[in-house]
């Protein structure tokens, strides 16, 4: 099975660099600039099998797009692994707290993200 990954991230660079490296290795990717963007393909069809969330972006931030993810019963199953340049602990604790998956912080490692994506996708 192919694992298809959701990326919301406002930074396109690095939403884009990732996008790459993860097609190279075989991911389905689609990509959201923006948390309404990304609720919206979250719910579309096909639905990812794992979401990458960012904290800090426009209009919603992270926190409150995996709120609404986690309450709709289309996406609430759905692992959000969040990757953030937010490094407090505070933000860490509330992300896991609220049910992601995992919090990694940027810079990123990315063979740290795509063993937390092959992680995520198994335990779904």
């Amino acid at each position: 099975m192919l694992d298809r990954v959701l990326i919301i991230d406002d930074e396109i660079h690095l939403t884009e660099v990732l996008a790459i490296r993860l097609r190279a290795l075989g991911f389905d990717v689609d990509t959201a600039t923006s948390g309404i963007l990304g609720i919206e393909r979250a719910t579309g069809d096909p639905q990812p099998d794992v979401i990458i969330l960012d904290v800090r972006m426009p209009e919603i931030d992270g926190f409150e797009v995996n709120a609404r993810l986690k309450a709709d019963p289309r996406t609430s199953g759905i692992p959000v692994i969040f990757l953030s340049a937010n490094v407090q602990d505070t933000a860490r604790q509330a992300a896991l707290s609220a049910g992601a998956f995992a919090y990694l912080k940027k810079p990123y490692d990315a063979i740290d993200v795509i063993k937390h994506i092959r992680d995520a996708s198994a335990a779904a």
